[in-house]
């Protein structure tokens, strides 16, 4: 696996980590486009409405004194220039994990600079904790 994408995914999920919009926001691409599966209705999404997304997901973990847990599941190359990390979510708000986690395919492309960026994303939203890959 190409070693910038490892240190890239670290810087990305300490950006998520930290609720940091600022240094998240630089890792998303602009033409970023995402589908969330919600309670069986489907949403479709691009950049500045992840943006909000973010927003709203950091103010609420701020608000409520909460750590995100975040584990990457797998990751698989794509492409040359393309690889994708398969990733859960949930939060812990105090001391008291929440019992449903959100799954995230998340593929990033590597750009001619080098620079990696996050350019789509299929979420599944509220799947237990008690399933196959998120058992403790």
């Amino acid at each position: 696996m190409d070693n910038s994408f490892t240190i890239f995914l670290d810087a990305y999920l300490d950006a998520w980590r930290n609720s940091s919009l600022v240094d998240l926001k630089e890792l998303i691409s602009q033409t970023y486009e995402a589908r969330e599966i919600t309670g069986g209705n489907i949403v479709d999404f691009g950049y500045v409405e992840s943006l909000n997304g973010w927003e709203q997901g950091f103010n609420f973990a701020k608000e409520n004194n909460a750590q995100w847990n975040i584990r990457v599941v797998s990751i698989l190359p794509l492409r040359k220039d393309e690889t994708m990390a398969i990733l859960s979510a949930t939060m812990v708000i105090q001391g008291e994990s929440l019992k449903t986690a959100n799954l995230f395919f998340q593929t990033f492309k590597k750009y001619n600079q080098g620079d990696w960026k996050l350019v789509r994303s299929y979420i599944e939203t509220g799947i237990s904790l008690n399933g196959v890959f998120f058992n403790n």
